[in-house]
């Protein structure tokens, strides 16, 4: 499991390559000595085509730091961010580059994250996704793995966040949910059964916008373990990562 949440993490996030959301024709002219396509948007696609100086193009849409262009002929590829900050608009003037801003922030529709903490003294790694279907209320899913002195394991829960003021740069929320978790005792003497269990929870927490997509979360679960023996047990998990949205 915690091979996977790695892999995962240093694989998927930096890869993430949603829509921007800007879509709509507008043309620029290439202003420096050739523009580059890409044929797909992202640093591993390779440049299929080039574009030369005065030619027009027409902005398809947008995906994150990528443009989709096509040429009088019809041809389309991807341009990086870097250089369609150097082509023209029709009347030779820099072209205009919506940036992402704090009100694409509290209009994201997915955000993705990677959080590290502690649960009750093991320390926890966990990768998260979540949907918003309003500005205030989200689903998220998430998967953690547990490293602990004398156990590890791994916990999946389904999350109802609510956050009251979605407006603001630094903003509270709250989160209900359920899931199970694993535990496996680091025991090597007496063999010991590894336990699956159900969980619930609740938590609150803190987001703040840093800057273009990426965004700041810490936040405190409590969870109550129904074991299947008579008694249940209480975890505290103190948690703080990093996440993109789009």
């Amino acid at each position: 499991m915690r091979q996977f949440i790695l892999i995962a993490a240093l694989v998927f996030l930096p890869s993430v390559t949603p829509a921007y959301g800007k879509t709509g024709h507008y043309e620029a002219v290439v202003a420096e000595p050739f523009l580059e396509l890409h044929t797909g948007p992202g640093r591993g696609f390779p440049v299929f085509h080039v574009v030369d100086k005065g030619e027009q193009i027409d902005v398809v849409k947008r995906r994150t730091d990528w443009f989709q262009v096509r040429t009088r002929k019809g041809v389309e590829g991807w341009v990086k961010l870097e250089q369609m900050a150097e082509t023209l608009d029709t009347a030779g003037r820099p072209t205009a580059l919506d940036d992402p801003t704090a009100d694409d922030y509290t209009g994201r529709r997915w955000e993705v994250g990677l959080q590290l903490g502690d649960l009750d003294g093991a320390s926890v790694i966990s990768l998260y996704g979540g949907y918003h279907f309003t500005r205030n209320l989200s689903t998220e899913l998430r998967v953690g793995d547990i490293s602990g002195d004398f156990s590890s394991g791994w916990m999946a829960t389904a999350d109802i966040v609510h956050q009251p003021f979605p407006e603001w740069r630094v903003s509270p929320y709250a989160a209900l949910g359920t899931g199970v978790i694993h535990i496996e005792p680091a025991a090597t003497l007496v063999q010991t059964e590894d336990r699956t269990d159900q969980v619930g929870h609740v938590g609150l927490g803190l987001r703040m916008y840093v800057s273009r997509r990426f965004m700041f979360r810490g936040e405190y679960n409590s969870y109550l373990t129904f074991t299947s023996r008579d008694d249940n047990e209480e975890l505290d998990e103190w948690k703080a990562g990093f996440a993109y949205f789009f």
